[in-house]
């Protein structure tokens, strides 16, 4: 194990704060015995937080439509290959109550930025299932809007929203996204998120094409210094549709260590262990709670719907129903010695 990294292990178990250098150094200087250092470490921050709970959010992915066109998205707005649905109304309506019914708590509305959908056509699902299930906490994941739209999904009954950012270096942003969108809006909806009280989440991609050790190292000080209620990172997983078909999937080793490392720079952070890491390995998710995750998001969509809603190539978990799928992750949890739990979860700390 290099000497200097263990240090700067250490320096940031105790301050939480490294430089955008240090972390750095830290990506580049990884080995297995400094990756179960932290990982060590991660899971006390865990503990001490979180016990051996692991918190369930259901997924409905309402909608493959997307307006934007990001180079490494399977649902892009230009991929004629793309078979596109979207769920009425009263079918994600549906899906939620089905979703309290197995025990979910908490359910996130995914889907591309579809504005088929519009303000009052999300604010009616979101009231109606408020008005069903009081106690259901309702995220939403559905790309930028303006501060206006998430005032009044706010005003409805919505309360937490997922949007990552992808990557702190306006740079790569610019090399993963086509012109018209902007690294500086994404930044912007992200501020107006937490202004206006949603619990907030943020996150990127691991060992996209062109990233670098340095950009990764942004990531994590941008995780430092905005600390978001939620980060959702996954490795970059390539889809056969896009311009980077050919590119080289993110690594299982780089996203552990990555959750590792925010752990312990936001020992309160939610850390979803994603369906692109069981995607990369049959163990990716029990991989990613014993890294210092505590999150997974079991799938709530409709069967027959799952396999359209491909942002990358061989995503796992497309034909298992609600409740199987349940099931199966309470045991996989279990056998690495965590539980399941149904309540909503909030961050530690937050009130």
């Amino acid at each position: 194990m290099d000497l200097k990294a263990k240090d700067l292990l250490e320096k940031l178990k105790i301050e939480h704060s490294l430089s955008t250098d240090e972390y750095e150094y830290l990506l580049a200087n990884r080995d297995e015995e400094l990756m179960d250092l932290a990982a060590g470490y991660a899971r006390e921050f865990q503990k001490q937080h979180y016990g051996n709970k692991v918190y369930i959010r259901g997924l409905i992915e309402f909608t493959n439509f997307c307006r934007n066109d990001c180079i490494y998205c399977g649902i892009r707005r230009d991929n004629m290959n793309c078979e596109r649905y979207r769920l009425s109304a009263q079918t994600i309506i549906d899906c939620a109550n089905q979703g309290y019914e197995l025990g979910f708590r908490t359910i996130v509305l995914q889907g591309g930025e579809d504005y088929t959908y519009s303000d009052d056509m999300l604010c009616d699902i979101i009231s109606a299932i408020k008005s069903s299930h009081e106690d259901m906490v309702i995220t939403l994941s559905i790309g930028e809007r303006s501060k206006e739209s998430y005032q009044k999904y706010y005003d409805a009954g919505a309360r937490r929203y997922l949007l990552r950012h992808e990557t702190a270096n306006p740079e790569l942003y610019r090399k993963l996204h086509p012109a018209e969108m902007s690294w500086h809006n994404r930044m912007e909806c992200l501020k107006n998120l937490k202004e206006i009280g949603y619990q907030t989440g943020a996150g990127f991609m691991v060992e996209s094409p062109g990233q670098t050790s340095y950009d990764l190292a942004m990531d994590l000080k941008f995780i430092e210094e905005f600390k978001p209620d939620m980060c959702g990172i996954g490795p970059f997983i390539s889809h056969k549709d896009t311009p980077f078909a050919n590119e080289n999937s993110g690594t299982l080793d780089t996203t552990l260590f990555c959750l590792s490392l925010i752990r312990m720079i936001y020992p309160e952070v939610l850390l979803p262990a994603t369906t692109a890491l069981g995607t990369i390995n049959p163990k990716g998710r029990e991989l990613g709670i014993l890294a210092g995750a505590n999150v997974v998001m079991p799938n709530l969509s409709p069967t027959d719907v799952r396999r359209m809603y491909t942002l990358y190539d061989n995503k796992i978990c497309t034909g298992e129903e609600a409740a199987e799928c349940l099931g199966c992750l309470g045991s996989r949890m279990e056998s690495i010695g965590y539980k399941i739990v149904t309540d909503p979860g909030n961050r530690a700390g937050f009130n």
